[in-house]
């Protein structure tokens, strides 16, 4: 699965794994930012929105707030362009388990912060600058996770929003009705429909779990994603560092593309 400068983009059982526990951590993410702090974390569009809301109002501090927060969903993604997809463009060996290691390290300070008090009470009004923080460490994660899957899938999945997603899916649906006409899609687009369903699915599966947990537990419940994303660095580091191995395979100048 993840050896030399592979790419993760087939749709094989291994990938297709990793990519619906993370649309399922993506959901929890969501679900948490936005139960903590009455905003969602991977949606930049309605930062913007909220940007040309609060900029028309007396206080202006909250839209440079609005406007700073996705900065660091942007640098989340650059981070992972550094780590994956230059190095998959060069031919180098791209470094899975440093990104996953980053998402697990901040989702488990942010775990660790909110139960020690850092990020205040659990579901307050947004109003502080611990609220800020709280909700652009959570971009800044999502970012990471967002950047990588979508670098190394070739812009196919991804699994900290629904937008694309779902209009991949109602395009492809489109080529699945037409298939008599489009034979050659046909191959391509029922495995790449299914793949865009479960991801869609599982983030869904992910909201609802969060739902009860955080409402149950409060910041505690970021011990969910800390331990989803602690088994993606472990699967990540045992095989680019433990088991791997340079071969043959891992030369390769030409990556696979989806199919």
């Amino acid at each position: 699965m993840l050896y030399g400068n592979e790419s993760i983009s087939h749709y094989t059982p291994s990938n297709i794994s990793l990519w619906m526990l993370m649309a399922f951590q993506g959901g929890l993410l969501n679900i948490g930012g936005f139960m903590a702090v009455h905003r969602f974390v991977s949606h930049v569009t309605g930062f913007a929105t909220l940007f040309g809301f609060e900029i028309n109002q007396i206080d202006k501090s909250r839209a440079l707030g609005m406007l700073a927060v996705p900065l660091f969903f942007l640098f989340g993604t650059m981070l992972s362009g550094l780590l994956v997809d230059i190095r998959l463009k060069l031919h180098l060996r791209p470094k899975y388990y440093i990104a996953f290691g980053l998402i697990f390290f901040l989702i488990t300070t942010v775990l660790v912060a909110g139960v020690l008090g850092y990020f205040g009470v659990f579901g307050e009004p947004f109003e502080e600058f611990h609220d800020y923080a709280l909700l652009a460490l959570l971009c800044l994660i999502c970012g990471i996770q967002n950047g990588t899957i979508t670098s190394v899938s070739r812009s196919v999945v991804r699994t900290t929003h629904l937008t694309g997603i779902t209009t991949d899916l109602g395009v492809g649906l489109m080529r699945f009705f037409h298939r008599e006409k489009l034979k050659h899609e046909y191959a391509t687009e029922t495995p790449a429909n299914l793949m865009r369903f479960g991801i869609i699915i599982c983030f869904i599966l992910g909201s609802v779990a969060g739902g009860y947990v955080f409402g149950r537990l409060g910041y505690i419940g970021f011990a969910v994603p800390a331990a989803t994303s602690g088994v993606l660095f472990i699967m990540m580091f045992y095989y680019q560092v433990l088991k791997y191995q340079p071969s043959a395979r891992s030369k390769k100048t030409d990556l696979p593309s989806v199919k």
